[in-house]
């Protein structure tokens, strides 16, 4: 079986769909314009993956329905991988190391950075998991009720 390699999700442009996450663990540091900043990344990347795998599916098919069949896994499995899993993950992470530290002799500047540096170095960790995860629940869900898999 040939293996085609997946623009938007064997490549490093994967990680633009994680733009939030690091906006989320900047939080305590940029504006919340900036913030909403990093989701609309995380959203256009989520959106062009969805087109992708939309055309594709309907190249491939060419028919309507699986079009529509392939646009909801696409959509599906991006808003859960790309923005709300790791979103709320790394926002919970950088919440409570900042809550780890309250009231501990440490300085200022460790209490404001040290929770940031522990959300940004999560990121590359719970990448794989969350995406192993959303595919795993995908095949359980979505793929097994409309014989579907992109």
């Amino acid at each position: 079986m040939v293996y085609d390699r997946d623009f938007f999700r064997d490549t490093k442009v994967r990680y633009l769909g994680y733009a939030n996450e690091v906006g989320e663990a900047l939080r305590p540091l940029i504006s919340r314009n900036a913030v909403n900043l990093s989701y609309k990344v995380a959203g256009a990347y989520v959106l062009a993956d969805t087109a992708d795998k939309s055309l594709k599916m309907l190249w491939r098919e060419g028919k309507i329905s699986s079009m529509i069949l392939g646009t909801g896994d696409a959509l599906i499995w991006q808003g859960l991988a790309s923005i709300v899993i790791p979103g709320i993950t790394i926002n919970r992470v950088v919440f409570y190391a900042g809550r780890a530290l309250k009231g501990r002799p440490v300085s200022p500047a460790v209490q404001r950075f040290a929770p940031v540096a522990v959300g940004l170095a999560c990121i590359p960790i719970i990448v794989t998991p969350i995406d192993r995860a959303v595919s795993l629940f995908m095949n359980c869900t979505y793929r097994l009720i409309f014989g579907h898999h992109y």
